[in-house]
């Protein structure tokens, strides 16, 4: 069972998503925030896709890391932080489609490690999912004491 450290924590990852700029160009919007699980929706939209109209490779990892690394901020404290120190992603089928959906959630809760797993799914035209992508990640929480000024 995963233990939150920030019963605040859905209000802590919505002041982080308003302050990610990266996500907002990208157009990445986060539906569902719970203990140790996110999920999220991407729109396609040309800027999206690389030759014939697939998702390019980095869009679909970008969304797996974001909502694992969501998922693993759900249970630290709140001035505590989550980075990335692992990520693979394993690529399934071509992604097409109107949107993508990704899912994060942490597997292994540690102190400082998080083991955490995500799915990303393509959506077509006539609500139709398909696995696109599986991924898996290590996040490290880092102390507010270990912080540069």
């Amino acid at each position: 069972m995963l233990k939150t450290y920030n019963p605040e924590f859905s209000n802590t990852i919505k002041e982080k998503l308003r302050r990610q700029f990266y996500m907002q160009l990208l157009g990445f919007e986060i539906e569902t925030i719970e203990v140790g699980r996110i999920e999220g929706r991407l729109r396609l939209e040309e800027k999206h896709k690389q030759h014939k109209g697939f998702v390019h490779g980095g869009v679909t990892a970008t969304l797996a890391d974001i909502v694992m690394g969501f998922a693993a901020v759900s249970l630290v404290p709140a001035d505590y932080h989550v980075v990335t120190a692992d990520l693979r992603v394993s690529y399934l089928n071509p992604g097409v489609g109107e949107e993508l959906v990704a899912k994060g959630w942490v597997l292994k809760q540690g102190r400082k490690l998080n083991f955490c797993e995500a799915e990303i799914f393509s959506i077509d035209g006539q609500g139709q999912e398909t696995l696109i992508a599986k991924a898996s990640a290590t996040m490290a929480t880092i102390e507010p004491s270990s912080q540069p000024a």
